[in-house]
């Protein structure tokens, strides 16, 4: 049997406030899970780095972290970084990105979430 399957799932966050970075975090520790795109049109790709390493209630990252030709690059996996406001935009497909969690606070209902299917994803989690 030449094939090869892989447990491992592809996801992406939009919004990298408290609950997104914690979601980065967590999926760092476990490896069925790869971050591959995050999304917050309103903190940049330096600031996205410092957010990672410090944290008041968690503590510094234990790993390392980067900006490197626009993307986020956490243990030297490299993560793309969007900022788009509307959850279509997303280029979740072409990502890669099967799950996303949806960590904005403003896509709670199903209607709104679903709009992360039209950028390309399978499926969603609100938090």
């Amino acid at each position: 049997d030449n094939i090869i399957r892989s447990n491992m799932v592809k996801i992406g966050i939009n919004g990298f406030g408290r609950i997104g970075r914690l979601v980065m975090r967590a999926a760092q520790n476990n490896a069925n899970v790869e971050v591959v795109a995050v999304n917050d049109p309103f903190i940049d790709l330096e600031y996205m780095v410092y957010l990672t390493k410090y944290d008041s209630t968690h503590g510094n990252f234990k790993g390392t972290v980067e900006a490197k030709d626009g993307k986020l690059v956490i243990n030297g996996n490299a993560i793309n970084v969007h900022a788009c406001r509307n959850p279509e935009e997303i280029p979740w497909g072409t990502d890669g990105v099967e799950i996303v969690i949806e960590s904005t606070g403003v896509f709670l209902t199903k209607e709104k979430a679903s709009a992360h299917i039209k950028g390309g994803a399978k499926k969603v989690v609100i938090s």
